[in-house]
């Protein structure tokens, strides 16, 4: 090997040593490792590789969340407010044994075919049809015009006045949530002929938000998203705080926490699993990774929302921004002061009602 030749390894080789050596206490330990639980945080929240959305989006195409064994369970009129409105509970089955439940909500004035709006809730509690008919109104004046589909996810509970449904399965937020709204839809175009399958939007608010959008990268039917403070990023700052916290045995009291701790973390400390297929997991629920495949969006979220970090709506932004996506098919309000309360952000109501009645068009 010639001089010239080993003077350039050098030089090239020399800022490795510098950088390596920078990072090194006397013991050769990183100085900024990152640890929580027994695990390395810069390993697992390391910038997610091409080849790991590739999997993730081929596991996708391999599911077939599809409704059989449809049932309505529940069939009656109702009138609240301004709306009147025929109301089914509608069961089915998801992945070939979880009996999942949903609502069909179809306002009797519709005489044609409709768009579809589907109600993804917030929370893990499940969700209350009676809350949602009170909530359907507030959207304006032709929100009697679409057809509302509600799902509520495995292991939650489908309420109305008295009655009670429970979806089985485990808990799997931003996972088979998406599967369990992905067939409801297919059981509301099988039970409503009315329901337009080439007009669909969805509605989704926290936990639901997140849901929404994750169903929009994995159904085409889907046509706009309007998402209220919903989680996008599970590598952005926000969640590997609270991921850090979970770790160290004090998860926050978050919705779909619980099932993320139980399901991916605490396996992960206790070598269930390998970081990995925890980082898989953290992929699966980041729609930011897969922008390129999101429809018309709408984003709210308040500044001083102290369940979902305003981080999370900004990083989704900006995923966004970097597609080139621009107005009308992708609009983002930031709240000042805004908490997370859809009532505390003034004005989203009526952009959320013009930006969803582009689908009666």
């Amino acid at each position: 090997m010639t001089f010239h030749r080993l003077l350039t390894l050098v030089r090239l080789a020399a800022p490795v040593i510098v950088l390596v050596l920078s990072g090194c206490g006397d013991d050769g330990v990183g100085i900024d490792d990152r640890t929580a639980g027994g695990i390395d945080l810069d390993v697992l929240f390391a910038p997610a590789t091409s080849a790991e959305i590739a999997a993730i989006s081929s596991e996708w195409a391999g599911r077939t969340p599809d409704a059989v064994d449809v049932s309505v369970e529940l069939d009656t009129t109702v009138s609240i407010l301004a709306l009147e409105a025929r109301v089914r509970v509608v069961s089915h089955r998801v992945e070939g044994t979880v009996r999942h439940f949903g609502a069909v909500i179809t306002p009797t004035s519709i005489t044609g075919p409709a768009p579809v709006i589907l109600y993804t809730h917030g929370g893990a509690s499940g969700v209350g049809l009676d809350q949602v008919l009170f909530t359907v109104p507030g959207l304006g004046d032709r929100a009697d015009e679409f057809v509302w589909v509600v799902p509520s996810f495995r292991s939650e509970s489908l309420t109305f006045g008295a009655r009670s449904w429970t979806s089985e399965g485990t808990g799997s937020p931003w996972d088979r949530d998406v599967d369990d709204a992905i067939a409801l839809l297919d059981a509301t175009f099988e039970v409503e002929p009315q329901a337009d399958s080439a007009r669909v939007g969805v509605l989704g608010f926290s936990r639901g938000a997140g849901v929404g959008l994750l169903m929009g990268i994995r159904d085409d039917r889907i046509d706009r998203i309007v998402e209220f403070f919903g989680p996008t990023d599970f590598f952005g700052p926000y969640v590997q705080e609270v991921v850090e916290e979970a770790l160290d045995g004090t998860p926050r009291d978050l919705p779909g926490m619980v099932d993320l701790d139980r399901d991916v973390l605490q396996p992960l400390v206790n070598g269930q699993i390998d970081l990995a297929t925890a980082r898989l997991e953290l992929i699966r629920r980041s729609s930011v990774l897969f922008a390129d495949r999101l429809p018309a969006v709408q984003i709210h979220h308040g500044t001083a929302d102290a369940v979902v970090s305003v981080s999370q709506a900004e990083s989704l932004i900006s995923a966004l921004e970097a597609e080139g996506r621009t107005d009308p098919d992708f609009q983002a309000f930031l709240y000042e002061d805004g908490t997370h309360n859809p009532l505390a952000l003034i004005g989203a109501l009526e952009r959320t009602r013009e930006f969803l009645t582009a689908l009666l068009n």
